[in-house]
C-alpha cells in the first residue's frame, strides 16, 4: 500500500466548560487539534489527530503542525502498514511532538483495520466490547464542585475523577461532600502532582474508603517520593505524568513506585507506543487506566479501541471529547449511561466532517 496524499488541517475548538487544574493556573476555554487525512493509492481514506496540553508535553501549535508536516512528506515513501518501520522512521522527525507521531500512528492503524476490515479493538485482542469512563470535575471550591458532580450524575456518568493538587485540605473537602451527596459513585482524585509525601499521605488516609484511586499525587520526576506514597498510601496510587514513554514506564515498574498506570495517547505517540507500556505494566502485575487530554473524538476513539483490545487495562478515562464544540468528528463506538460502545465498523470506526 503507497500513500498518494496527506492533508494536514489544524483547528481551534472551544471548550463548552472552562478546564482548570493544578499546572493550569489560568482555565482553560479551547484546544488546538490537527487532523490529518490520509489517501492511498488504492483509493482508501484514513484519518488521523493530534491533541496536546502544552502543560504536559510543551508542544506548541506551531511543533504540532511543522512536525505533522514534515511527516506527511516522509509518509509518501513509506508503506503505512508496515507498521513498525513507518513510524520507527516518523519517530525521529516527531521528538518535540510526540502528539504529531500519534496523529500518523491513528492513521496507518485506521489503515491497518480497514485493510484487514476489522475494528481495531478486535484486530487487537478484543477482550471486552464496552468499558465505563470516569469524567472529569475541575477545580472549583465545594459547592462549585458538587454542582459540577450533580450536573455530570444528571449526564449518566457514575464515576468522576475530581482535580486537585492546589490545596490538599480543600480536596478532602470536595471529595468528602461529592461523597455525600452521590454515595453510590465512584470517586477518583487526581493531584496533578500538587502534593507532598506528607500531604497524600494524608490525604489518603483522611479519603480511605471513599476514592477508588488517587492519581500521581507528587511531581513526576520524584519516583522516591511516589514509591513512598505508593508504600503507605491505604488508597491504590496510579502514575500518569511519570510514565510518558515505554522507558519511564519500566522506571515506575521497576522501583514499583504505583500500583498502576495511566497512559494517554497522545503523550506516548499513539497506540503502538501505548501497548509497549501496558505490556510493560502487565508484565510487572500493574494495571492500567486508558486517559487522555481535552480532544476530538477521533483520539477518545483510538484510546477506546485499545482500552477494549487489553485484558489489563482496568480503568477507563476517556472523557476528552464530551465538552469539545464543533468537533468534526462522527465517531461509530456508542455512549450510554457513562459506557462506552464499540461498534464493529472497521479501522477507527469514525469519520471526519471536513
Amino acid at each position: 500500500m503507497q500513500i498518494a496524499a496527506v492533508e494536514v488541517v489544524p483547528m481551534d475548538l472551544a471548550l463548552r466548560l472552562p478546564y482548570q487544574t493544578a499546572y493550569h493556573p489560568e482555565p482553560i476555554e479551547s484546544i488546538t487539534a490537527v487532523f490529518l487525512r490520509v489517501e492511498t493509492t488504492q483509493g482508501r481514506e484514513a484519518w488521523g489527530c493530534a491533541a496536546f496540553d502544552p502543560a504536559i508535553t510543551g508542544e506548541t501549535r506551531d511543533t504540532v503542525v511543522g512536525a505533522c508536516q514534515s511527516c506527511a512528506e516522509r509518509a509518501r515513501d513509506l508503506n503505512p502498514l508496515n507498521t513498525e518501520f513507518a513510524l520507527d522512521e516518523l519517530s525521529k522527525l516527531t521528538e518535540d511532538a510526540p502528539s504529531a507521531l500519534c496523529a500518523f500512528d491513528l492513521a496507518f492503524h485506521d489503515l491497518l483495520g480497514l485493510a484487514a476490515d476489522m475494528p481495531l479493538y478486535r484486530l487487537f485482542g478484543g477482550y471486552r466490547r464496552r468499558i465505563q469512563t470516569s469524567i472529569t470535575i475541575s477545580i472549583a471550591d465545594v459547592d462549585a464542585t458538587v454542582a459540577l458532580a450533580r450536573q455530570r450524575a444528571a449526564q449518566g456518568f457514575r464515576i468522576l475523577k475530581i482535580k486537585g493538587g492546589l490545596n490538599p485540605e480543600l480536596d478532602v473537602r470536595r471529595v468528602r461532600a461529592i461523597s455525600s451527596a452521590l454515595p453510590q459513585f465512584t470517586l477518583r482524585l487526581d493531584a496533578d502532582q500538587g502534593y507532598t509525601v506528607q500531604q497524600a499521605l494524608d490525604v489518603a488516609r483522611a479519603l480511605e474508603g471513599k476514592l477508588e484511586m488517587l492519581e500521581q499525587p507528587t511531581s513526576a520526576d520524584d519516583l522516591d517520593a511516589l514509591r513512598q506514597v505508593t508504600k503507605e498510601s491505604p488508597v491504590p496510587i496510579l502514575a500518569d505524568e511519570s510514565v510518558s514513554q515505554p522507558p519511564s514506564a519500566l522506571r515506575v515498574a521497576h522501583l514499583r513506585a504505583a500500583d498502576g498506570m495511566s497512559i494517554k495517547l497522545s503523550v506516548c505517540g499513539g497506540l503502538h507506543c501505548a501497548r509497549e507500556i501496558d505490556t510493560i505494566a502487565r508484565v510487572a502485575q500493574m494495571n492500567t487506566m486508558v486517559s487522555c487530554v481535552n480532544q476530538p473524538a477521533l483520539l477518545t476513539a483510538a484510546g477506546l479501541s485499545f482500552a477494549l483490545s487489553s485484558r489489563n487495562v482496568e480503568y477507563g478515562d476517556l472523557d476528552g471529547h464530551f465538552d469539545v464544540i464543533g468537533d468534526p468528528t462522527l465517531p461509530g463506538f456508542r455512549v450510554e449511561e457513562g459506557w462506552l460502545i464499540a461498534t464493529d465498523v472497521p479501522g477507527l470506526g469514525c469519520t471526519v466532517d471536513l
